[in-house]
């Protein structure tokens, strides 16, 4: 754990003392050497489950691969942001660089936090850096908005789980994850205790977002900066997922009864959010709610607390961190050129930038589930888990998973074909910048393929 640990917090003095011409450069060199020491934590040699350093940091299958995400996403947050934050003063652009990579620190402590209050305290430092990110560095007038939805939301919601963690330490006496799994079951039949149950589950539901508490994320995507919607969209989604997967564990009978609200609430997510993509005029916007969309899988996979739901759960957050941090980057590179994320205004772009078409045309299949990618793998397992609950669900996730495919075709079509304006001719070509951020996106997403059970969790 530490040695990843110490290198992002060494991060701190390099971007302070770099000199202002190779600052750029040595920040992505030194994320990518971070990113490149992460993966061996994929190398799988601990019998017990869990792989501690000490007895509050440990790594186990569930979030190794969110930490390795995690690690593998500042390298190209730092390249997206390049050519938006150069022209301000050298002190804004450390400050914005100093700024994710303080995000990275909590997130790493975040998932891999054995305690449960260590794990809450990082869930909410993350809120921090991203507030800032959103309303220092966001493109409209409306961003202050965007960042007060997202604090008071999140906030709202988490409020609750304090009180519940601390209700579980008074009648455990421990909250490390490491002891918890060998405790008593806790026998939970009164109001009381449902409160409690809700208590423990609603900051994690807002945090994904489940529909119904969703109108922040939005908001706070088409108002970041690309570099804050890509850990929105990459990681600080799965920090709700990772969290009730954590959680469900000790909230057992209880969950039998109280979750049809949320899994209806989330399968009915799927197909709402779904069909507000179909009519949506603005890109980044679609892209957001195809998020919502996706995380209602994610939700109703967990709820359900079966292997399957589990791991189709974790590939599912994976590939899909990959995916719509890609399609956000597209879209920022569109947006840096045309100055519009309005698609009706830039369309046609095939004709003038062909490799970026294929770009997107990967995106997109992969964001509508393409057969052998693991997107489809984990759309699939939830898919099964859930109609082996109830067969009914199949309408549901059946009709989500056509809408899917229909708004990613619509956002591929309007982007990318038809005739392209004579207003549009002129733009710059696309970078080697841009393209490796692409690649770097999109080869995990392929790799992943040929190896799923690096993101399995524990269901070997």
């Amino acid at each position: 754990m530490l040695k990843v640990l110490i290198p992002t917090i060494m991060l701190f003095p390099t971007i302070w003392l770099t000199s202002p011409k190779w600052l750029w450069t040595t920040t992505t060199a030194h994320s990518l050497l971070i990113a490149l020491i992460s993966l061996t934590w994929l190398k799988w040699t601990s019998e017990t489950g869990w792989a501690s350093s000490n007895m509050f940091l440990a790594t186990d299958p569930l979030s190794t691969p969110l930490l390795v995400l995690t690690c593998w996403l500042l390298p190209l947050m730092i390249l997206a942001s390049q050519n938006h934050i150069n022209p301000e003063p050298i002190s804004r652009q450390r400050s914005y660089i100093m700024l994710l990579a303080s995000l990275q620190t909590f997130l790493i402590m975040a998932f891999g936090a054995t305690e449960i209050i260590m794990f809450y305290i990082m869930f909410e430092a993350t809120l921090i850096p991203t507030l800032i990110i959103i309303t220092r560095w966001g493109n409209q007038t409306e961003r202050l908005n965007a960042g007060t939805y997202f604090l008071f939301y999140t906030l709202a919601g988490s409020l609750p789980l304090l009180v519940a963690l601390l209700l579980l330490q008074q009648s455990t006496g421990t909250l490390s994850m490491l002891v918890l799994q060998y405790s008593q079951p806790l026998q939970l039949n009164s109001w009381g205790h449902m409160i409690w149950w809700a208590g423990c589950l609603i900051a994690f539901l807002v945090k994904m977002p489940l529909y119904g508490v969703h109108l922040w994320l939005p908001k706070a995507h088409v108002e970041a900066p690309v570099a804050g919607s890509m850990v929105l969209a990459a990681v600080l989604l799965k920090l709700g997922g990772y969290g009730m997967m954590r959680m469900m564990v000790m909230l057992d009978p209880l969950s039998k009864e109280l979750a049809y609200p949320f899994i209806i609430l989330a399968l009915w997510g799927i197909i709402m959010t779904g069909s507000i993509c179909l009519r949506q005029t603005d890109l980044k916007s679609l892209i957001a709610y195809s998020s919502v969309s996706h995380m209602g899988l994610v939700a109703g996979g967990i709820l359900i607390q079966t292997p399957w739901g589990f791991s189709g759960a974790i590939i599912l957050m994976i590939a899909h961190g990959l995916v719509s941090s890609a399609l956000f980057c597209l879209a920022n590179t569109a947006y840096e050129r045309t100055h519009s994320r309005t698609m009706v205004l830039a369309r046609g772009l095939q004709v003038i930038f062909p490799l970026t078409a294929v770009w997107w045309f990967i995106a997109n299949l992969a964001n509508l589930a393409l057969p052998p990618l693991p997107n489809l793998m984990g759309e699939l397992m939830i898919i099964t888990t859930l109609f082996s609950w109830s067969p009914w669900t199949i309408l549901l996730t059946g009709l989500g998973t056509l809408i899917t495919a229909g708004y990613s075709l619509y956002m591929f079509l309007m982007s990318q074909r038809g005739p392209t304006p004579n207003h549009i001719t002129g733009l710059q070509p696309f970078h080697t910048r841009e393209h490796l951020l692409m690649t770097l996106h999109l080869i995990p997403v392929l790799l992943l393929m040929t190896k799923p059970e690096l993101m399995w969790g524990w269901c070997y």
